[in-house]
């Protein structure tokens, strides 16, 4: 893919919202910026989504300018979300001398509204595995049970489906239908849409049958990646973890991958990274070992290269999920995951121009 005239077009649209963010003078107008600045389909947002059939070996390059011009954009709308703070703090003063407590100022502030947690959380991920090569792609929720489960080497009655058989739905079809519970259909969809070299990620909401408590919700927000290429190996599984965990949560923490079972890989690794409240010393959160679990991964099975038409013998390649709404939850430091769909502004707030 020719990628000279979309990376021009979005750099010429990032400087036009920069442009317009130094001239905002009402909160009205910044809401317009931020509205226009989130539309999925500018051409910011639809080159993210082209990554995937831009040359493997201009990835790394572009995905850099992509995050360049991110950056740039949010210093932008940061600064003048700051400059419209300031302007009506200024009128609010001097047009209530006597409000001493400073109230009316904190109601204008909290009605500029911001992205969710969970939202800003997954704009950081992506925005790191693009930066990687990786291009973002998106699925149904609502999926058939061959791509949710038989594709994935999880035939009826597998023991794998305990804990996953949630939200069947009938619109009268032949096959049965469900809310995905878990973005691994968005893979099997893009390997028989594309041929390889793969190396994608992708990110949505999933649903399963999970009681609430303060690590699970029944609806929740997850990130796959998977990579399908001629050479690849175990080795470039845990190199990239490493890479990942290094860019989101810093150098000081650490990955590692400990011996696991998924029907869809083989080998299978659940992948642990450092304590972040105890820095790996062992609290109560990590139960005394240093370690939490983050998510699964391992090389992908033969069994599901064939399902979907790519010869094993050719190819290899590796996958690894988690959830997105449990890095927001260790990143923000919350003591409950369900605090996060309630909406609740006095908790959002705190969190409001983080990314």
């Amino acid at each position: 893919m020719e990628t000279g005239g979309g990376l021009n077009e979005a750099k010429r649209w990032v400087e036009e919202l920069v442009g317009r963010a130094a001239r905002v003078a009402s909160g009205a107008e910044l809401s317009k910026l931020r509205e226009a600045a989130g539309d999925r389909g500018s051409p910011l947002s639809s080159l993210y989504r082209s990554m995937k059939a831009i040359d493997p070996a201009l990835r790394p390059e572009v995905g850099r300018q992509l995050q360049e011009l991110r950056s740039q954009l949010d210093s932008a709308l940061e600064a003048a979300s700051a400059a419209v703070l300031a302007q009506e703090v200024e009128a609010t003063l001097e047009a209530e001398r006597d409000d001493v407590g400073g109230y009316l100022c904190r109601s204008r502030y909290e009605g500029i509204g911001s992205l969710h947690l969970i939202t800003m959380t997954r704009m950081e991920l992506e925005d790191i595995f693009v930066a990687l090569g990786y291009a973002v792609t998106e699925g149904p929720e609502v999926e058939s049970e061959w791509n949710n489960f038989e594709a994935l080497n999880i035939p009826k009655f597998h023991p794998a489906r305990a804990s996953q058989d949630s939200f069947f739905l009938d619109f009268g079809d032949e096959e049965s239908t469900l809310l995905r519970t878990h973005t691994s259909p968005v893979q099997i969809r893009l390997m028989q849409a594309q041929k390889p070299p793969i190396y994608a990620i992708a990110p949505g909401r999933v649903y399963r049958r999970d009681t609430p408590d303060a690590r699970h919700t029944p609806a929740f927000h997850q990130i796959e990646a998977l990579v399908v290429d001629e050479g690849i190996s175990f080795a470039n599984l845990k190199a990239t973890i490493e890479s990942f965990t290094s860019a989101y949560f810093g150098p000081s923490i650490k990955a590692r991958l400990r011996p696991a079972y998924f029907p869809f890989t083989e080998p299978s690794a659940e992948f642990e990274i450092t304590c972040t409240i105890c820095g790996g010393s062992g609290c109560r959160t990590c139960s005394g070992t240093g370690w939490i679990e983050l998510g699964g991964s391992g090389m992908v099975h033969p069994k599901v290269f064939e399902a979907v038409g790519i010869d094993p013998e050719v190819y290899s390649g590796f996958a690894f999920g988690f959830g997105i709404d449990r890095l927001a939850q260790m990143r923000a430091g919350l003591p409950d995951m369900r605090v996060l769909p309630e909406n609740d502004l006095r908790i959002l707030a705190q969190f409001r121009g983080r990314r």
